[in-house]
């Protein structure tokens, strides 16, 4: 959308290890389409960017209405809201191909979504603010909780999070500031922290009370690293948005 990159190798970027992605919805078609054309759709609509939403009961992370788009960005977990134009993209994930052979197909469902703010989202500044006192916490609440961290599931995380650092992974987009790779990065870790920590067999927690006593305390951590990924995540976006200001 800022034109850094040919629609075709954003598409690729896009899918990943996916196999195919499609948009429905899109206005003008009465199909499903490719994600190339898709984005040079989208552009010609007025589209400049494209914001991420990473919404959770009780928290609407990244949206902005209307109510149709906010249950099915919910029930998804995730959202793509478009900046310039008041379409919003929902995906939908289904698993295709025979046994030994799965992999994953998407339809993107475009609908109307309200031009406004999205919901709480930090700026990068306070985002990493955020995510400074989140890891004190963290470290803090699993100490607490006496989770260790260490068996071989928790061990093979760690392992493949640290390969993909070293292998100096692109997590954005041309275009983004260093700050925001930085963040992104750091709530990664975090999440990566709360996820390793929800896990059975990595701590000494084993009851549904403790269980639920440890997701209870973690709940504000994840919800920062949340917060802070979408922030890293649509901070190109916010920059333009200012300037248009």
């Amino acid at each position: 959308m800022a034109g850094l990159v040919s629609p075709d190798d954003a598409a690729l970027a896009i899918v990943g290890e996916d196999t195919v992605h499609r948009v429905e919805g899109l206005p003008g078609e009465s199909a499903q389409v490719g994600l190339t054309l898709a984005l040079g759709r989208l552009r010609a609509l007025g589209t400049t960017g494209l914001r991420v939403a990473l919404p959770t009961p009780g928290h609407p992370l990244g949206l902005s209405g209307p109510p149709e788009f906010n249950a099915r960005a919910l029930e998804a977990e995730e959202a793509v809201v478009c900046f310039g134009a008041a379409f919003g993209l929902v995906p939908q994930v289904h698993e295709a191909g025979p046994a030994g052979d799965v992999h994953a197909e998407v339809v993107w469902q475009v609908l109307p979504v309200r031009e406004a703010p999205p919901a709480d989202v930090p700026s990068l500044g306070e985002a990493e603010r955020e995510l400074a006192e989140a890891l004190r916490e963290a470290t803090e609440v699993l100490s607490k909780l006496d989770v260790a961290g260490s068996g071989p599931v928790a061990e093979a995380a760690i392992d493949a999070y640290r390969a993909r650092s070293e292998r100096g992974r692109e997590v954005l987009a041309p275009g983004y500031p260093p700050r925001a790779m930085r963040v992104l990065e750091l709530a990664q870790r975090v999440g990566l922290l709360v996820s390793l920590a929800h896990g059975r067999g990595h701590g000494a927690a084993v009851t549904s009370a403790e269980m639920a006593a440890r997701s209870e305390a973690l709940r504000p951590v994840e919800r920062t690293a949340r917060r802070a990924q979408v922030a890293a995540y649509n901070s190109i976006v916010e920059e333009r948005e200012r300037g248009v200001r």
